[in-house]
């Protein structure tokens, strides 16, 4: 059976937790057949982002028209994507797909990879035409200008755009050994769907895992509601998988493996 097509446009992460690594990683996990146009090359590893080169915009128009005119995409995710030209070609070539946004504007070791401009050609061009936007609490806040409590950030959002999940973390955090992530549709309450915490220092790529697996629930064509559950559930299972590995010096990576079936098992002969 052919699989659904995901496309992510996002950054490299030279340390293979984040960025186009984990999407990619995701898609194949859950599933769908992943595509990929490159928007920035980074030079990263667990201890944060030293260096960042942003592919030209003609370079990127180029990719993502490759894999349109090729390819039945059936849902896209967005990364790092690095500058407002960059933000409104995804506007004006994924309008029209089930589109995840993931607004990445601070890595998760403080590296900014996105300025004002970026968050307001977020907020003015990608938004609107987006399915549903996947921020933290800090980007929430960058994308409306506002400063308040989970909840309210969530319904902020569905100004922009349709829909948002405001991911949990060290902002939505509990002492119920749970997080609490806020799923907001325009015209509705927020809901908050609470989750077991995983206590780990191995998370980085976790953003970029979540938004990931909701691309590709959506690709098979998921309710809003269901996509999110599941992609929660597959983010938690990967954290929990990588919560004892010890690789590298900073922050290690959420876990982009997965067991092989007993009948792909290698032979002796083969291996």
């Amino acid at each position: 059976m052919t699989p659904p097509v995901c496309l992510t446009v996002a950054g490299t992460d030279s340390g293979g937790a984040a960025g186009i690594a984990a999407d990619l990683a995701t898609f194949a996990a859950l599933g769908v057949h992943g595509a990929c146009a490159v928007s920035a090359v980074t030079a990263q590893d667990t201890t944060g982002v030293h260096d960042v080169h942003v592919v030209p915009l003609d370079s990127l128009r180029q990719q993502v028209d490759a894999v349109l005119t090729d390819l039945p995409v059936a849902a896209a995710k967005t990364g790092m994507l690095g500058s407002p030209e960059a933000v409104a070609l995804v506007a004006e070539r994924l309008g029209g797909v089930r589109l995840v946004v993931d607004p990445v504007l601070v890595a998760t070791s403080g590296a900014v990879l996105g300025d004002e401009q970026v968050a307001r050609a977020y907020a003015e061009t990608l938004l609107p035409v987006a399915t549903v936007v996947t921020p933290n609490a800090d980007e929430a806040r960058a994308l409306t200008g506002l400063d308040g409590p989970p909840a309210d950030l969530a319904e902020a959002l569905t100004e922009l755009c349709p829909a948002a999940v405001l991911t949990g973390g060290p902002d939505g955090a509990d002492t119920g050994g749970s997080c609490t992530d806020w799923v907001a549709v325009r015209g509705r309450a927020p809901v908050r769907v609470a989750h077991p915490a995983v206590e780990t220092g191995n998370d980085h790529g976790t953003g970029c895992t979540f938004s990931a697996a909701l691309a590709a629930r959506l690709a098979h064509r998921d309710g809003l509601e269901t996509a999110v559950a599941g992609a929660a559930a597959y983010t938690r299972r990967q954290l929990e998988t990588s919560r004892t590995w010890t690789l590298g010096r900073g922050r290690g990576p959420v876990a982009h493996t997965h067991a092989v079936p007993t009948h792909l098992t290698l032979s002796p002969q083969e291996s």
